[in-house]
């Protein structure tokens, strides 16, 4: 996670900051063919990780010396750049400086709550940001966990069949008629497609049960060889022994005691996440060099509350080291809360669909530049107060 910077904001900070949002910038001004919009997208960045109450277009104007909101809202809304493009100089960013063949890619959404109408993709659905049916836009985001960070890599704005199907509504959001209507579920495989075509260094995919329970793309991320742990739903089925569809509740009911272990897989809001887990090994005979398990977690206190996962992983993996792919899921709700608090993820003020995207695209560069910032702020604590010694295995050696 990474901290609260602007409790702590200095003038020193100040500095770092501005240098390295300026190389970061440097890095995608080519994609700008004026200089006002270049000029403007370092301000809009500048503007999003200052300490502000509110980060509109009026303060971030104001915050970049401008007599009012035009400029950044013409950066935003009809200067022509393309988002996807600084995004890919973003991602590259976010590799060389956090890049780790072990890392975990989170696929994940989050709510924005609006009023009205009229922006891109608006309706009444649910929220995970509210935990209820609201009034919002929902964005779908691609998160990149290591152990010196993590950060947000991709996002895609979710259209509802109710504004794919009309097209006069998309036209006037901005939305092009080649835009048609797409499944979150569909939106992360793109986004997890699209990492493995660009080379991203990472070693697991993960993801909650609303796109984990999805069998077709966990069928393509094996025919990928792509490892990953899926949580999904206790009515999901498995290929077992003695059965071609067993609901994966079942294999857990007989199970003795000793195959349970108490296992914490990260640390939360209130202290280290501790479960009992256990795993079944399923599909026995796809391959020698490769394993497939259905993973239980075990409330410690309600022990009748099990959420469910399915991995498919090397054959020498260990439970702990599922675990701890498992528990990396909750980084990308740290992604969310810290570039919402300190990056201003969620208070845009577009409704057209370029918009949306520009406006997440420069907030995620902003949190990925504070991302490394702080990776390199503990490492260089770490090399203050560490002896020297050979880096330690990603993940725990033993089962036991």
């Amino acid at each position: 996670m990474i901290g609260s910077y602007t409790e702590r904001f200095t003038v020193p900070d100040a500095r770092s900051w501005a240098g390295e949002l300026r190389s970061l910038h440097e890095r995608f001004v080519h994609r700008f063919a004026r200089s006002e919009p270049r000029e403007s997208a370092l301000a809009y960045m500048r503007g999003l990780i200052a300490p502000l109450e509110r980060k509109n277009g009026w303060t971030l104007a104001e915050e970049a010396g401008h007599a009012g909101p035009d400029r950044l809202h013409r950066l935003l809304n009809r200067i022509e750049w393309d988002a996807d493009e600084v995004l890919d100089d973003v991602r590259e960013y976010v590799v060389e400086y956090l890049g780790d063949p072990g890392a975990v890619l989170i696929v994940d959404d989050t709510g924005f709550l609006k009023k009205g109408v009229r922006s891109a993709g608006v309706q009444r659905q649910y929220s995970g940001t509210a935990g209820r049916t609201e009034n919002c836009q929902v964005g779908v985001f691609l998160a990149y966990a290591t152990g010196r960070g993590r950060t947000l890599i991709d996002r895609r704005l979710y259209l509802p069949a109710s504004w794919t199907d009309d097209r006069e509504r998309c036209r006037r959001a901005g939305i092009g008629d080649t835009v048609v209507f797409e499944t979150k579920v569909a939106m992360a495989r793109a986004m997890v497609r699209r990492a493995i075509e660009e080379k991203i260094p990472f070693g697991w995919v993960t993801a909650d049960a609303g796109y984990g329970y999805s069998k077709s793309w966990r069928s393509e991320l094996e025919r990928a060889d792509v490892f990953h742990v899926m949580a999904t739903t206790r009515h999901d089925t498995v290929v077992t022994r003695w059965a071609l569809d067993h609901p994966v509740h079942d294999l857990f009911h007989d199970l003795p005691r000793q195959k349970w272990k108490r296992r914490s897989c990260g640390n939360g809001a209130h202290g280290p996440r501790v479960f009992d887990w256990a795993r079944v090994e399923v599909r026995p005979w796809h391959r020698e060099d490769r394993r497939h398990w259905v993973i239980a977690r075990r409330s410690v206190r309600r022990p009748e509350e099990i959420s469910y996962y399915i991995a498919y992983c090397p054959a020498g993996t260990t439970l702990d080291q599922l675990i701890h792919v498992a528990g990396s899921r909750w980084a990308v709700e740290e992604c969310f809360q810290s570039a919402k608090q300190e990056c201003g993820l969620d208070d845009y003020q577009v409704r057209r669909y370029p918009g949306w995207h520009r406006h997440m695209t420069l907030a995620m560069a902003a949190h990925a530049c504070l991302t490394v910032l702080r990776a390199r702020e503990l490492d260089a604590g770490k090399a203050e107060t560490d002896p020297p010694a050979s880096s330690p295995s990603a993940f725990p050696s033993s089962d036991a």
